[in-house]
């Protein structure tokens, strides 16, 4: 996916084809390229946009996912957006999640796969570990279903951002943020259409989570992949593409 970056201002972004907006959002450790087949299949009949969310530039002390969501609400705005598609992953999902609480009138809909937002298991029981690559490795298999789905380039990008002393302690701080802010009696004052795209073998944010959401959304329907993780659209873009495609055109959504 060699598409350019975009500055304006404080904000970046990825932007690609036209049509109704689709911001996609990624997960704490979500590079670009893990939604590279999305935009190359969206963008043909949207407008895909990919904001890079300033996990690890905010001050320390404000970084937490309400702050997240209020940037994403502050580039919505500077871009002059109305009627989004919302798509997160992971924590992107959880920063979703806070925007349709913001800002329901700008949501068209939502869609979320593998997303925090009720509980996690993200590190097992203990926090990343700065230069231990064995771990770290271990860590980004534990993501996927096939762990072959964990390249050398994927867990080098993640090893690399937990290396750097600010960057490790700004990602536990999020982590923290995120397991805080339980969303459970949120939910079913949401009537944003909603999508869930599950892994069913996903151990971060397991089936329960999904169905959690299922249950206490008012307007959602859940669809699963199986032999898949956390990240549906690394571990298995053709059929999380296919299953997207197939709602949003019920839905009319495009």
């Amino acid at each position: 996916m060699n598409k350019e970056i975009k500055k304006d201002g404080e904000f970046e972004y990825l932007d690609a084809g036209q049509g109704p907006v689709m911001i996609v959002l990624h997960g704490l450790f979500g590079a670009l390229s893990n939604f590279r087949d999305v935009v190359d299949h969206f963008s043909s009949s949207y407008r895909v946009v990919i904001p890079i969310m300033p996990i690890y530039t905010m001050p320390i002390i404000n970084t937490n996912i309400k702050n997240l969501a209020r940037h994403i609400e502050a580039f919505i705005d500077h871009m002059g957006f109305e009627d989004v598609i919302m798509l997160g992953n992971s924590l992107g999902g959880h920063v979703g999640l806070i925007y349709a609480t913001m800002c329901p009138d700008k949501l068209r809909a939502l869609v979320l796969t593998g997303s925090s937002g009720l509980y996690e298991n993200a590190f097992g029981s203990s926090y990343p570990r700065k230069n231990d690559y064995e771990y770290i490795r271990n860590r980004v298999e534990y993501t996927f279903y096939d762990p072959q789905t964990a390249s050398k380039e994927l867990v080098d990008e993640v090893f690399g951002l937990l290396s750097d002393k600010s960057k490790a302690i700004r990602s536990i701080s999020l982590a923290k943020s995120a397991i805080r802010h339980n969303m459970a009696h949120e939910l079913p004052n949401m009537h944003v259409p909603v999508c869930l795209i599950w892994g069913r073998n996903d151990n971060i944010t397991p089936p329960e989570v999904a169905e959690e959401f299922h249950k206490n959304l008012p307007d959602s329907d859940l669809f699963w992949i199986d032999e898949c993780g956390h990240a549906p659209m690394m571990e298995r873009p053709e059929e999380f593409n296919r299953l997207l495609s197939r709602w949003l055109s019920s839905r009319n959504f495009i």
